[in-house]
């Protein structure tokens, strides 16, 4: 069944990129469609056969890869309940979205080309998330950058398009260039790459005795490192490579740019699959990571800072796929803050959930997009609630899902609700040095999450339309085949917190106990410390601590309404009397522009100067191109001495004869 679940994309691919001008668009999307919804229907499947049974963790051999000396990499399935989560959230989020696709992208003249790269993007993602070993994991980590910058730069005639492509490629590199040598120090650690010799060594490396532990065991970059030394920079190299995956604050510019691509690439790419692998990385590495404390307290202050970096610029954005994007990136920072602080479960679920309403409002986003005849700034939409109403109470679902609307201390409420609201709690009783900074960072954030995931809502369905006449006369809601996959992940929006929230992150217990569903649902996986004692202290905090999230959306939401509702020149008058602060957040606190002058400006000057000067002048000038016009020059003149006429040669015969008589008379030569 596994095989299937992974070969089917690539199957699909293939049958789309290779064969697509012979069998046509539509047998191409069909194909690939196809083949994706029955992989998301065996994830479901494997979903709750790892994660509601006995069954263990498990290898699937697939074939031998690399074999040399003391070193192995097979090619082989690793299936635990992580694995089975990401299956769910890869392949239900992607088939929704290659069908999704078919009605988006109908006009489109490459349709073929485009559901090839969604399905080579698939194939990718699944290699990465049922990887044994780093080495296939690297593999597919690699594979989905591949395909992201042919998804993202798919309109390849749009040079913004290839400039966003090419960026995301660029700063993609930056973090894997440290999850490269994050493997490598690995392999020098544990001697093997595999997952389930690292994780079966981890233990006992960090033991023995104090003169054993200040042994040195690994150098790097000059320094003599330590056991503990060397874990916690292994572990700091791996998170480089999840915060340039997953868009972290310093790594995350590429993402909000990404949105040029396709809305359907917004969704499949930056919503819920390639910017989760750096969570997904953080979380299967997270034996490694509980050796150093140091290094999780990294994790926290990254990710906490991230949500509330995203969310303020979220506030001011004004295209409707950037504030989806910005609240993208923030989203990702809980993630990372409750992984920081070792709240596994929470941190995952979040994952799984924010799957489903993420990807229906960026879907939703795509779905008014296409409506208002592809027009994207929200200041050129409004009273388009009555037009379209199917894709607005979509979008509605979507954002109270987003804000965590719910009651606290009760099963009712929306998936963001559960999650969200856990790794908040988490974060509340957390132990290490960031834990109360990114407690209140995330307090903060939803907030801010609340206030423009609203004013999404209010500028772009309520008040008068702006937009034109002409284009207000062609709105109209999408076609089923665009609004099928928004009802299906509105269903998860909506109930995947309450269906799930017990097994993710067991329910409430008495202290001192760990919770029986949350130990049933992760057996295969469960990657809690010794010393972590997260999961039997976060469902007892106080009140106020469990009421704060909801006190922020509520907040938020009022506060929007008064904005945009209420009050709607408020919102220009208070920018121009923060007029810096408001130019601050729109600018995107200017790391563009700083990476530009520090990292662009420089690249170019030395590109240029080694073009020019170095290659140009020297290699060129003193090379092939200046051999090749001394030979020039030489050859002219020679050419000049041969001319063809008598009179000439005569007269240099005269000129040679005179030279000759008149060095003998001066030298007396006979």
């Amino acid at each position: 069944m596994l095989h299937l679940i992974v070969f089917l994309p690539l199957l699909g691919f293939l049958i789309a990129g290779l064969f697509g001008r012979q069998i046509g668009d539509k047998a191409s999307e069909y194909v690939t469609s196809g083949f994706l919804v029955v992989a998301a229907i065996l994830s479901w499947i494997v979903f709750f056969e790892v994660g509601f049974s006995e069954q263990e963790t498990t290898t699937i051999p697939v074939a031998r890869w690399i074999d040399s000396g003391n070193f192995n990499a097979s090619w082989a399935f690793r299936l635990d309940t992580l694995t089975a989560v990401m299956l769910v959230v890869v392949n239900t989020v992607s088939s929704l979205v290659h069908v999704y696709s078919i009605g988006y992208m109908h006009h489109d003249p490459h349709r073929s080309r485009f559901f090839a790269y969604l399905s080579l993007f698939t194939f990718a993602m699944l290699m990465l998330v049922t990887s044994d070993n780093l080495i296939q994991m690297f593999f597919g980590w690699e594979g989905v950058g591949l395909a992201s910058y042919l998804l993202i730069g798919f309109w390849f005639k749009k040079p913004s398009a290839n400039a966003a492509a090419i960026k995301a490629f660029i700063v993609n590199r930056v973090g894997d260039f440290g999850f490269a040598l994050g493997i490598f120090g690995l392999f020098v650690l544990f001697g093997s790459v595999e997952f389930g010799t690292i994780f079966g060594n981890a233990a006992s490396f960090a033991g023995g005795t104090e003169e054993a532990q200040q042994r040195i065991v690994m150098t790097f970059a000059g320094y003599e490192l330590t056991k503990d030394s060397a874990i916690t920079v292994v572990c700091l190299l791996l998170f480089m490579g999840a915060m340039g995956k997953s868009a972290q604050f310093l790594l995350h510019t590429w993402l909000p740019d990404a949105m040029e691509g396709p809305t359907p690439v917004s969704a499949l790419i930056h919503a819920a699959t390639m910017v989760t692998a750096g969570v997904f990385l953080v979380a299967r590495m997270s034996p490694v990571f509980e050796l150093s404390m140091t290094a999780l307290t990294v994790v926290t202050l990254i990710g906490a800072t991230t949500a509330f970096f995203a969310a303020t610029v979220g506030l001011v954005q004004n295209d409707i796929k950037r504030v989806i994007a910005y609240s993208t990136c923030s989203q990702l920072g809980y993630m990372f803050a409750a992984l920081g602080v070792g709240a596994y479960g929470a941190a995952m679920f979040h994952l799984f959930t924010h799957a489903f309403f993420k990807a229906l409002l960026f879907l939703g986003a795509g779905s008014v997009i296409h409506a208002v005849s592809d027009e994207q700034d929200m200041r050129k939409m409004g009273g388009l609630r009555k037009l379209i109403p199917r894709t607005y109470w979509m979008m509605i679902i979507g954002t109270v899902a987003l804000t965590g609307v719910g009651i606290p201390g009760t099963v009712i409420g929306t998936a963001g609700f559960f999650s969200k609201d856990a790794i908040i709690e988490s974060l509340y009783v957390g132990q290490n040095a960031f834990a109360g900074y990114a407690f209140w960072m995330t307090v903060i954030a939803a907030l801010f999450t609340s206030f423009y995931s609203w004013r999404l809502i209010f500028m772009t369905f309520h008040g008068k339309p702006r937009a034109s006449a002409d284009v207000m006369s062609h709105v109209h809601d999408s076609p089923n085949v665009m609004l099928v996959p928004l009802y299906i992940l509105g269903a998860g929006a909506l109930f995947a917190g309450v269906a799930f929230f017990a097994s993710f992150i067991g329910s409430h217990h008495e202290a001192g106990q760990l919770d029986p569903h949350y130990l049933e649902f992760w057996k295969s996986a469960l990657v809690l410390g010794p010393d972590n004692k997260i999961l039997e202290q976060f469902h007892n905090v106080p009140k106020l601590v469990k009421w704060s999230p909801f006190i922020m959306m509520a907040l938020g939401l009022v506060t929007a309404w008064m904005f945009y509702i209420r009050s709607p020149n408020l919102p220009g008058e208070l920018a121009r009397q923060h007029a810096g602060l408001y130019k601050f957040l729109l600018n995107k606190w200017y790391f563009d522009e700083l990476y530009h002058y520090v990292f662009v400006v420089p690249a170019m000057w030395l590109g240029r100067l080694f073009w020019k000067q170095g290659d140009g002048r020297i290699i060129d000038g003193f090379g092939p191109d200046g051999i090749a016009a001394r030979v020039q020059d030489i050859t002219r003149g020679i050419v000049r001495l041969q001319s063809g006429y008598l009179y000439h040669y005569a007269f240099a015969m005269l000129i040679g004869a005179a030279a000759l008589i008149t060095y003998m008379m001066f030298t007396g030569a006979n």
